[in-house]
Protein backbone atom coordinates (compact mmCIF):
# COMPACT_ATOMS: atom_id res chain seq x y z
CA UNK A 1 0.00 0.00 0.00
CA UNK A 2 1.46 3.57 -1.08
CA UNK A 3 2.16 6.15 1.81
CA UNK A 4 -0.19 8.81 0.54
CA UNK A 5 -3.69 9.78 1.62
CA UNK A 6 -5.74 10.06 -1.23
CA UNK A 7 -7.67 13.25 -0.05
CA UNK A 8 -4.46 15.24 0.41
CA UNK A 9 -3.84 14.01 -3.48
CA UNK A 10 -6.91 14.97 -4.72
CA UNK A 11 -6.60 18.34 -2.76
CA UNK A 12 -3.19 19.36 -4.44
CA UNK A 13 -4.28 18.06 -7.76
CA UNK A 14 -7.69 20.17 -8.01
CA UNK A 15 -5.28 23.38 -7.37
CA UNK A 16 -1.91 22.45 -9.58
CA UNK A 17 -3.23 24.19 -12.36
CA UNK A 18 -2.77 27.61 -9.87
CA UNK A 19 0.90 26.17 -9.25
CA UNK A 20 2.66 28.98 -10.60
CA UNK A 21 0.83 31.83 -9.94
CA UNK A 22 2.77 33.57 -7.15
CA UNK A 23 -0.89 35.32 -6.12
CA UNK A 24 -2.74 32.33 -5.71
CA UNK A 25 -2.71 30.05 -3.35
CA UNK A 26 0.42 28.94 -3.39
CA UNK A 27 2.09 32.44 -3.00
CA UNK A 28 3.66 31.31 0.80
CA UNK A 29 5.18 28.52 -1.46
CA UNK A 30 6.45 30.94 -3.99
CA UNK A 31 7.69 33.55 -0.80
CA UNK A 32 9.45 31.36 0.73
CA UNK A 33 11.55 29.35 -2.12
CA UNK A 34 14.23 31.66 -2.03
CA UNK A 35 14.70 31.06 1.68
CA UNK A 36 14.47 27.21 0.85
CA UNK A 37 17.15 27.78 -1.49
CA UNK A 38 19.21 29.92 0.11
CA UNK A 39 20.31 27.24 2.63
CA UNK A 40 20.42 24.45 0.95
CA UNK A 41 22.96 25.86 -0.92
CA UNK A 42 24.60 27.18 2.08
CA UNK A 43 24.71 24.07 3.32
CA UNK A 44 26.21 22.29 0.92
CA UNK A 45 28.43 24.75 -0.62
CA UNK A 46 27.04 24.75 -4.28
CA UNK A 47 24.60 22.96 -6.01
CA UNK A 48 25.49 23.25 -9.38
CA UNK A 49 26.90 19.40 -10.41
CA UNK A 50 24.84 17.68 -7.49
CA UNK A 51 22.55 14.96 -8.29
CA UNK A 52 19.41 15.79 -6.55
CA UNK A 53 16.54 14.31 -5.71
CA UNK A 54 12.95 16.50 -4.42
CA UNK A 55 10.64 14.26 -2.92
CA UNK A 56 6.77 15.35 -2.90
CA UNK A 57 7.77 18.14 -5.69
CA UNK A 58 4.33 18.79 -6.40
CA UNK A 59 4.32 21.71 -9.22
CA UNK A 60 7.83 22.00 -9.14
CA UNK A 61 9.17 25.35 -7.36
CA UNK A 62 11.92 23.87 -5.59
CA UNK A 63 12.78 21.44 -8.31
CA UNK A 64 13.43 24.21 -10.83
CA UNK A 65 15.06 26.40 -8.34
CA UNK A 66 17.60 23.65 -7.48
CA UNK A 67 18.25 23.19 -11.52
CA UNK A 68 18.54 27.27 -12.07
CA UNK A 69 21.34 26.67 -9.66
CA UNK A 70 23.10 23.72 -11.86
CA UNK A 71 21.75 21.31 -9.89
CA UNK A 72 20.98 17.53 -11.92
CA UNK A 73 17.23 17.46 -10.05
CA UNK A 74 14.88 14.50 -9.96
CA UNK A 75 11.47 15.41 -8.57
CA UNK A 76 8.77 12.58 -7.45
CA UNK A 77 5.24 12.64 -6.92
CA UNK A 78 2.25 10.58 -6.55
CA UNK A 79 -0.27 13.30 -7.73
CA UNK A 80 -0.82 13.51 -11.43
CA UNK A 81 -2.19 16.97 -12.14
CA UNK A 82 1.01 19.40 -10.21
CA UNK A 83 3.03 16.60 -12.12
CA UNK A 84 1.80 17.60 -15.04
CA UNK A 85 2.29 21.18 -14.56
CA UNK A 86 5.24 21.01 -13.53
CA UNK A 87 6.39 19.14 -17.04
CA UNK A 88 4.63 21.76 -18.72
CA UNK A 89 6.10 24.25 -17.00
CA UNK A 90 9.63 23.81 -18.12
CA UNK A 91 8.68 24.46 -21.37
CA UNK A 92 8.52 27.75 -20.51
CA UNK A 93 11.55 27.98 -18.02
CA UNK A 94 13.86 26.21 -20.08
CA UNK A 95 15.18 24.12 -16.72
CA UNK A 96 16.04 20.44 -17.20
CA UNK A 97 14.00 18.37 -14.53
CA UNK A 98 13.76 14.84 -14.58
CA UNK A 99 9.86 14.26 -12.94
CA UNK A 100 8.52 10.91 -12.21
CA UNK A 101 5.29 9.64 -10.50
CA UNK A 102 6.88 7.00 -7.92
CA UNK A 103 6.61 7.04 -4.59
CA UNK A 104 10.04 7.82 -2.29
CA UNK A 105 9.43 3.84 -0.88
CA UNK A 106 9.55 3.16 -4.04
CA UNK A 107 12.14 4.79 -5.30
CA UNK A 108 14.56 3.97 -2.60
CA UNK A 109 13.87 0.06 -3.53
CA UNK A 110 15.40 0.94 -7.20
CA UNK A 111 17.67 3.59 -6.63
CA UNK A 112 19.71 3.48 -2.81
CA UNK A 113 22.64 5.15 -2.26
CA UNK A 114 21.89 7.67 -5.56
CA UNK A 115 21.90 11.26 -4.59
CA UNK A 116 24.05 13.95 -3.73
CA UNK A 117 21.39 15.21 -1.82
CA UNK A 118 17.29 15.00 -0.96
CA UNK A 119 14.73 17.53 -0.19
CA UNK A 120 11.68 16.76 1.46
CA UNK A 121 9.64 19.92 1.83
CA UNK A 122 6.38 21.10 3.25
CA UNK A 123 5.00 17.03 2.53
CA UNK A 124 5.44 15.20 5.62
CA UNK A 125 2.48 16.50 7.10
CA UNK A 126 0.32 15.39 4.31
CA UNK A 127 1.33 11.43 4.54
CA UNK A 128 -0.32 9.05 6.53
CA UNK A 129 3.55 7.45 8.06
CA UNK A 130 5.93 9.89 7.73
CA UNK A 131 8.78 8.06 9.40
CA UNK A 132 8.59 5.95 6.10
CA UNK A 133 9.16 8.76 4.25
CA UNK A 134 11.83 10.01 6.02
CA UNK A 135 13.39 6.29 6.33
CA UNK A 136 13.04 6.33 2.07
CA UNK A 137 14.98 10.03 1.68
CA UNK A 138 17.66 8.89 3.83
CA UNK A 139 18.10 5.72 1.88
CA UNK A 140 17.79 7.28 -1.65
CA UNK A 141 20.89 9.79 -0.14
CA UNK A 142 24.21 8.60 -0.67
CA UNK A 143 26.28 7.78 2.49
CA UNK A 144 27.67 10.70 3.88
CA UNK A 145 24.64 13.39 1.88
CA UNK A 146 22.49 15.57 3.38
CA UNK A 147 18.96 15.46 3.73
CA UNK A 148 16.73 18.51 3.89
CA UNK A 149 13.49 18.55 5.44
CA UNK A 150 10.68 21.05 6.34
CA UNK A 151 7.13 20.94 8.37
CA UNK A 152 5.01 22.16 10.91
CA UNK A 153 5.21 22.07 14.68
CA UNK A 154 2.92 20.94 16.43
CA UNK A 155 1.34 22.77 19.33
CA UNK A 156 -0.86 25.42 20.22
CA UNK A 157 0.87 28.60 18.86
CA UNK A 158 1.14 26.61 15.23
CA UNK A 159 -2.23 25.65 15.22
CA UNK A 160 -3.01 29.40 16.21
CA UNK A 161 -1.32 31.07 13.59
CA UNK A 162 -0.29 27.57 10.85
CA UNK A 163 -4.31 26.91 10.93
CA UNK A 164 -7.24 29.48 12.49
CA UNK A 165 -4.42 32.65 11.55
CA UNK A 166 -3.36 31.22 7.92
CA UNK A 167 -6.44 29.54 6.93
CA UNK A 168 -9.50 31.69 8.25
CA UNK A 169 -7.90 35.00 9.14
CA UNK A 170 -5.27 36.15 6.59
CA UNK A 171 -6.69 33.83 4.24
CA UNK A 172 -3.35 32.67 2.87
CA UNK A 173 -4.11 29.39 2.26
CA UNK A 174 -7.38 27.66 1.27
CA UNK A 175 -9.75 26.16 4.66
CA UNK A 176 -8.22 22.35 5.50
CA UNK A 177 -4.53 22.89 3.73
CA UNK A 178 -3.51 21.46 7.07
CA UNK A 179 -4.58 18.92 9.58
CA UNK A 180 -2.77 19.95 12.98
CA UNK A 181 -2.91 16.31 14.40
CA UNK A 182 -0.06 15.37 11.54
CA UNK A 183 2.05 18.50 12.62
CA UNK A 184 5.19 17.12 13.71
CA UNK A 185 7.70 17.85 16.39
CA UNK A 186 11.13 18.75 16.17
CA UNK A 187 11.64 15.43 18.73
CA UNK A 188 9.18 13.18 16.43
CA UNK A 189 11.00 13.87 13.33
CA UNK A 190 14.65 14.07 14.93
CA UNK A 191 14.04 10.30 16.72
CA UNK A 192 11.91 8.93 12.90
CA UNK A 193 15.75 10.56 11.58
CA UNK A 194 17.57 8.56 13.61
CA UNK A 195 15.80 5.44 13.17
CA UNK A 196 16.13 5.62 9.18
CA UNK A 197 19.96 6.14 9.67
CA UNK A 198 20.33 9.62 9.98
CA UNK A 199 22.00 12.23 11.96
CA UNK A 200 20.45 15.70 12.69
CA UNK A 201 22.82 18.47 12.43
CA UNK A 202 20.72 21.49 11.96
CA UNK A 203 17.75 22.42 13.11
CA UNK A 204 15.91 26.42 12.29
CA UNK A 205 12.50 28.16 12.27
CA UNK A 206 11.08 30.01 9.70
CA UNK A 207 8.58 32.85 10.52
CA UNK A 208 6.01 35.15 9.21
CA UNK A 209 6.18 38.89 9.88
CA UNK A 210 2.29 39.53 8.75
CA UNK A 211 2.80 43.76 8.86
CA UNK A 212 6.00 43.07 6.10
CA UNK A 213 4.08 39.94 4.63
CA UNK A 214 7.54 38.70 5.07
CA UNK A 215 9.43 35.53 5.70
CA UNK A 216 12.89 34.73 7.75
CA UNK A 217 14.68 32.11 9.04
CA UNK A 218 15.95 32.38 12.82
CA UNK A 219 15.67 30.09 15.98
CA UNK A 220 11.93 30.32 16.58
CA UNK A 221 10.70 27.00 15.55
CA UNK A 222 7.82 26.90 17.19
CA UNK A 223 5.23 26.97 14.14
CA UNK A 224 7.19 26.08 10.64
CA UNK A 225 10.95 24.65 10.83
CA UNK A 226 13.25 22.99 8.68
CA UNK A 227 16.11 20.31 9.63
CA UNK A 228 19.28 19.39 7.87
CA UNK A 229 20.45 15.79 8.31
CA UNK A 230 23.46 13.64 7.22
CA UNK A 231 23.38 9.71 5.99
CA UNK A 232 25.25 7.95 8.27
CA UNK A 233 27.99 6.17 6.57
CA UNK A 234 28.22 2.08 6.78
Amino acid sequence: MQNADPAELEKFGELAHRWWDPNSEFKPLHDINPLRLDWIERSVGSLKGKRVLDVGCGGGLLSEGMAARGAEVTGIDLSDKPLGVARLHLLESGQEVTYRKISAEELAAEMPDSFDLVTCMEMLEHVPNPSSTITACARLAKPGAPVFFSTLNRNPKAYLLAVIGAEYILKMLPKGTHDYAKFIKPSELARWAKLGQLDPVELIGMSYNPLSRSYSLGKDVSVNYLMRAVRQAY
